[in-house]
């Protein structure tokens, strides 16, 4: 049995959890090989404080965004220097981090978030720690609160990462494009055919209760060609809010545990409107639904808008605050056999650099490559 531990951060619903519990399903469906456990090692240090931790980091998001914005940028985007320390980071978990290691003994572990990264990157240049780690990048870039020199192996996001590691002194074999890894039961590819009479149109984003998401759908005024349906989450305020607007085209859709019902959905979906976080993007792309983006958090998400944008791989709905004819202007696109043909190129680019090899196949070569 080969023990993998994964170390997303914090108890939140984010895509460091998704992209965790994705990978978990993907390889403990193989024969039994794999024992797979999950930890936040900000719970593990601190317990119930945790919690507390998670509220005041949203409520910042909400209430402040552009100073979010700014320390995010100037702390760990801006002004990359080598070597960067984050000694507070390694005086609150630093022990903690070796404490866990011994007691879990892993043969594997696999971060999907920067932090957890960081520590064991400590450990690796003190030769603390010999087992191999796996960094798996959940935004379209990387920060540098990453560990990065001493770590094993990279699963990065697109071919501009592989670069950006290479160009740090990474070797190419150990970095695989695998994109933003999604759940293994979210790639079934099958779509059923349907008379296109009226479009059909996600909206997701307000799980977490931060963001714009009320006032665009409050903005949305549909016709009957669009008929949208809101990916509500755990947020029951969001959820309360669209069924007491009584619009027959606007359908509020509680948490989906089911990921072959969130499959079934997609299936039918010609578009999503979203904010640009890492895993619902990229099992948008997967599926290749166009993507609209509505709103951007600050921090990660403002920076994975601008690299989207730039790529073509979404269409923003700017200004949508102050237009009274925001589903013209949807349609508009939907409509457009340009913008269509023009997305299609633009996927197929991101697509043709992604690794064929499953996320299970790929772990299995690198044991393989360590004899574990």
């Amino acid at each position: 049995m080969i023990r993998v531990l994964f170390l997303p951060f914090l108890q939140i619903s984010s895509g460091h959890h998704h992209v965790a519990d994705g990978m978990i399903e993907s390889l403990s469906g193989k024969n039994g090989l794999f024992d797979c456990e999950k930890i936040d090692i900000l719970s593990y240090r601190f317990g119930k404080i945790e919690a507390l931790v998670s509220s005041i980091y949203l409520k910042w998001i909400h209430h402040f965004p552009r100073l979010y914005s700014w320390i995010y940028r100037k702390s760990v985007y801006e002004n990359e220097m080598d070597h960067n320390r984050y000694r507070m980071y390694e005086h609150l978990f630093l022990l903690s981090m070796e404490k866990l290691i011994e007691e879990k003994k892993p043969h594997l572990i696999i971060c999907t978030h920067a932090l957890p990264s960081y520590l064991l990157n400590q450990l690796k240049r003190r030769k603390k720690l010999t087992i191999p780690v796996i960094n798996v990048y959940t935004d379209y870039f990387i920060n540098h609160i990453w560990g990065v020199d001493e770590i094993d192996y990279h699963f990065v996001p697109n071919i501009e990462s592989l670069d950006y590691l290479k160009d740090r002194g990474i070797e190419s074999e150990r970095i695989f494009v695998t994109g933003v890894p999604i759940h293994p039961k979210l790639k079934e590819q099958k779509k059923e055919t349907k008379e296109q009479n009226q479009y059909t149109v996600l909206i997701s984003g307000g799980n977490l209760g931060v963001g714009d998401i009320k006032s665009f759908i409050q903005k949305l005024h549909p016709t009957d060609d669009i008929h949208y349906r809101v990916l509500c989450g755990q947020n029951k305020n969001l959820f309360q809010f669209i069924t007491e607007m009584k619009d027959p085209m606007i359908i509020p859709l509680s948490y989906i545990s089911s990921k072959e019902e969130m499959n079934q959905l997609y299936h039918e979906a010609d578009a999503i409107i979203t904010k640009p976080g890492g895993v619902t993007i990229s099992e948008c792309l997967f599926k290749r639904i166009p993507i609209f983006v509505y709103h951007a958090l600050p921090g990660q998400e403002e920076i994975n808008l601008c690299y989207l944008k730039k790529q073509g791989l979404v269409f923003q709905l700017e200004n949508w605050n102050s237009q009274s004819n925001l589903e013209e202007q949807i349609l508009s696109i939907l409509l457009c056999e340009q913008h269509q043909n023009s997305l299609n190129e633009q996927l197929n680019a991101y697509h043709q650099h992604l690794s064929r090899h499953d996320i299970s196949v790929l772990i299995k070569k690198i044991l393989t490559t360590h004899r574990i």
